[in-house]
């Protein structure tokens, strides 16, 4: 398929907005996918390696039955250096999302960035992707929430102006969780858990009833 018939923006960022009935006004859940919706598999671009990460579709749940919008901003520089299309990445997507209906869960909004690592406007650590979803939603970016296993998911919070950011695991590389860490102050909480259940204890509009 050309890609004429994905949901691309000018720039050729994936912008698909699945559920648009989310009241205006609310906080929302921001996530990154690889790491901490899926399991993370280098460059993931098939749907049989798909594994969701413990305790996601509660936490998505938990968010669905608040009534804030669950936008999904992943980097997914494998489609910009070729490694895999837009067809697989669909192909993924769609796995992943099946699998969190079985469980109770779905999300509003997926915005993935195909650029290799650069300063592109749409590609974490800038906060293009967030903006982008907060504005489709009319979303209280002050009390919203960013879940991610890279320092630069929490970078992209903070810029972005978010509440806080949840970084889950200990990072890729030597130092990340101090790095991620660092990006923290007084208006930007940022702390680090173990599996994205564990956010359901910290982020203040989500609840386990």
């Amino acid at each position: 398929m050309s890609d004429a018939s994905w949901p691309l923006n000018g720039d050729g960022v994936w912008c698909e907005l699945l559920d648009q009935s989310v009241a205006s006004g609310r906080p929302a859940l921001f996530l990154d996918r690889d790491g901490v919706v899926v399991e993370e598999v280098n460059y993931l671009h098939k749907a049989a390696d798909v594994r969701l990460m413990p305790g996601i579709s509660d936490l998505i749940a938990a968010a669905n039955r608040a009534g804030s919008a669950v936008v999904v901003v992943t980097n997914q520089s494998g489609v910009g250096r070729g490694i895999y299309g837009w067809a697989d990445f669909d192909a993924v997507q769609k796995q992943i999302a099946a699998e969190l209906k079985e469980a109770g869960a779905t999300w509003n909004a997926v915005y993935a960035s195909p650029f290799p690592p650069g300063d592109y406007p749409m590609r974490k650590p800038n906060p293009g992707m967030l903006m982008a979803g907060a504005a489709a939603f009319g979303v209280d970016l002050r009390q919203s929430w960013i879940l991610g296993d890279r320092a630069t998911d929490m970078e992209a919070g903070l810029r972005a102006g978010v509440a806080g950011g949840l970084f889950v695991g200990s990072g890729y590389e030597p130092g990340e969780l101090e790095t991620a860490l660092g990006h923290g102050n007084q208006e930007f909480v940022v702390e680090r858990i173990v599996t994205p259940a564990d956010a359901l204890d910290r982020v203040p509009f989500l609840s386990r009833a």
